[in-house]
């Protein structure tokens, strides 16, 4: 089962551990042509509503995509790792931005970690990022979907810390961004993957979590930060 520190709350997933689901990630990006769409007029961050379909997929259906993305770069060549640029892997109208799978436990047992980053995103991009998930595949151990589901839901239902600021501008109702995943299959992996597992390897899993889909930003410098812990309460 593997987290990240969001989004990305993706912690360094480590094979046989318990998930790390805590993640802070602060990240300066500028827009790099003349026009962006979507932006408002008040002081609301431009957030997709959680029930929404930006760009033809539900919050549930870009979850998966993020996982899948994630698990589709080896480790030395990663941008949640800080050994690759943003770039890497990205196609199409949304990106996906993340924590940092690096994480350390702190004085009451939570997995936490610490990123900082400064990138540059093109013109008209979305932004998809966790701001603490977990996932469960049967590669990783889970016996059937509802096993998996149990298991991701288990560890975000420990989720503490939750935070969302975009250029300062605090994301309300955190809650509503709660979202699980249809069962679905990431792989084949890459050799030296994030999970550890053997290359070419192709599994179904589950995820859970609080994602956030930010609409383009208009151009110059921005920045996001976001927290989030998944509580030791969860299964070791």
């Amino acid at each position: 089962m593997k987290n990240s520190i969001t989004t990305q709350t993706k912690s360094f997933l480590i094979r046989g551990l318990t998930p790390t689901l805590l993640a802070t990630a602060i990240l300066s990006f500028g827009a790099t042509s003349s026009t962006l769409a979507g932006g408002h007029d008040d002081d609301r961050p431009n957030i997709f509503p959680p029930q929404s379909h930006p760009y033809g997929k539900s919050y549930a259906e870009w979850s998966a995509a993020h996982w899948q993305w994630t698990y589709s770069l080896p480790a030395d060549h990663h941008p949640l790792t800080d050994t690759a640029p943003v770039s890497t892997g990205q196609s199409g109208p949304v990106w996906f931005l993340g924590g940092t799978w690096a994480p350390t436990t702190d004085l009451n047992g939570n997995l936490v970690g610490v990123a900082d980053r400064h990138v540059t995103i093109p013109a008209g991009k979305a932004l998809f990022f966790p701001i603490t998930d977990a996932e469960q595949s049967l590669a990783e151990g889970g016996t059937s979907e509802a096993d998996c589901r149990a298991t991701a839901v288990d560890f975000v239902n420990h989720a503490v810390g939750l935070s969302c600021t975009i250029d300062g501008r605090s994301l309300k109702n955190l809650p509503a961004y709660r979202t699980e995943s249809p069962f679905f299959i990431f792989g084949p992996l890459p050799d030296n993957n994030l999970l550890g597992l053997p290359a070419g390897t192709t599994t179904a899993a589950v995820s859970d979590g609080y994602f956030v889909m930010l609409a383009p930003l208009s151009p110059g410098q921005h920045t996001i930060h976001f927290t989030g812990a998944l509580g030791s309460a969860g299964p070791a």
